[in-house]
């Protein structure tokens, strides 16, 4: 029974999202004591239009972060450039930067969520 599960799984395609640069670098922004990075959101899932934006520690623990998005809304085969600000007080705890998407609440969509992580480059 494992096994055709695993067959299964291996036979459908795999369909996510995509968020560049890999391992984006902090940089000062233009307000005195904070740090900029600037991403990109591509979507090539049909059944998904909203991601939620996220900066993590580590070990997951949430960071304060500035953004023009906090859900951001991206078409099928579309792509967002956005910004995140960081303080440079969290600047040094501040390892990942996440894109998580929505599923939708109507039971109509996908059972499957996913999230996508660049790897601050201190």
């Amino acid at each position: 029974m494992y096994r055709a599960i695993v067959l299964l799984l291996l036979a459908l395609p795999a369909y996510s999202h995509e968020m560049v640069p890999t391992y984006p670098k902090l940089s000062p922004s233009h307000v005195t004591g904070v740090m900029k990075t600037s991403l990109e959101l591509f979507n090539k899932r049909q059944d998904v239009e909203f991601y939620d934006i996220g900066v993590f520690t580590e070990d997951w623990q949430p960071i304060p972060f500035v953004s023009a998005y906090r859900v951001a809304h991206v078409r099928y085969l579309g792509h967002l450039k956005f910004d995140v600000y960081i303080r440079n007080a969290d600047a040094d705890r501040a390892t990942y930067v996440c894109s998580q998407s929505k599923l939708r609440g109507d039971g109509s969509g996908t059972l499957l969520a996913s999230r996508i992580c660049s790897k601050l480059h201190h």
